[in-house]
């Protein structure tokens, strides 16, 4: 029933928050109507008044608060992207962010383990696995480490980068290695993306043609895509007139970029972010298959 995936939505939750609030996180707000978001060629924003935009995601705001000196920050908010819907897409939906200082995604690969496995004890306390299709996933059990090469490789036969020259890296992946990532029974972060997929992360030093950029599978199910920043103000500027170039190109309408955003990013430290779908993860708490069994109110009820 719809009423108990709501209590459990709430104690997902509460288990999220407790799990920062005791590592020392400053929980913070930020606001939801802005006027740029980072431009990203395939996420289109909400607009609403003139010139300003819902948040497809609250990191602009949370990176300038590192920025000013904040250490370690996380916050559970909702994000809005444009004609988004489908078994695991709503157009308005729940993401939790948390970004450090002082690290890089290395940092966040183990927040990651430490948080799934937080919340399946907390949640779970019988079986402690998730389920995604009928399979228990056990956070409990080595995860696996994955690069994006070793993966296309791996489970395609094939070179991610031709994927990428050939226009192929999204048909391969929904329908060869996110299947495959559905074997594991634990969870598999795939780490290393080439440097066109990650736009505001890191590239590797002495490997500029990688990204210190990955995802969290669960049961194949993306759940969450974390980075280490990039602090350059005009390599970040590039990037984004990059996407706008292609967003031109494939007939989208060209976003404003976030001016205050670019100003600060001189002085961003060393540091790392991530983003993960709550919505998601409640479905993987509850064992269901689609968002609408864990959210009150679909837009179709509305």
């Amino acid at each position: 029933m719809k009423r108990d995936a709501l209590w459990l939505r709430a104690n997902v939750i509460k288990t999220v928050r407790d799990f920062f609030w005791e590592r020392g996180f400053l929980e913070v707000e930020t606001p939801l109507l802005i006027p740029a978001n980072a431009p990203e060629e395939h996420i289109n924003p909400v607009t609403t008044l003139p010139s300003w935009q819902l948040q497809t995601s609250p990191e602009i705001c949370m990176k300038r608060l590192l920025c000013s000196g904040h250490q370690r920050l996380f916050q559970i908010s909702r994000c809005w992207r444009s004609d988004e819907r489908g078994s695991r897409h709503l157009s308005e939906f729940t993401m939790l962010e948390w970004y450090r200082a002082g690290c890089d995604y290395q940092t966040l690969m183990t927040d990651c383990e430490e948080l799934l496995q937080h919340v399946a004890a907390v949640c779970l306390p019988d079986s402690r696995c998730f389920v995604h299709n009928s399979a228990k996933i056990n956070p409990f059990a080595p995860w696996r480490r994955i690069s994006v090469q070793e993966a296309f490789l791996r489970f395609g036969n094939i070179d991610v980068r031709d994927c990428l020259r050939k226009g192929l890296y999204e048909e391969i992946l929904t329908s060869v290695v996110e299947p495959a990532l559905a074997g594991f029974d634990s969870p598999v972060i795939l780490m290393d993306y080439p440097s066109e997929l990650a736009a505001l992360a890191r590239t590797k030093p002495g490997n500029r043609d990688l990204a210190e950029r990955f995802e969290l599978y669960v049961g194949g199910f993306e759940l969450a895509n974390g980075f280490s920043e990039l602090n350059d103000p005009l390599e970040q500027r590039r990037r984004f007139e990059d996407v706008n170039r292609a967003r031109r190109d494939g007939g989208k309408s060209v976003l404003p970029l976030p001016e205050p955003f670019l100003t600060s990013l001189a002085t961003l430290p060393a540091s790392a972010g991530i983003a993960l779908g709550i919505d998601r993860l409640v479905m993987l708490t509850a064992g269901v298959d689609t968002i609408d069994e864990v959210v009150a109110f679909t837009p179709e009820d509305l």
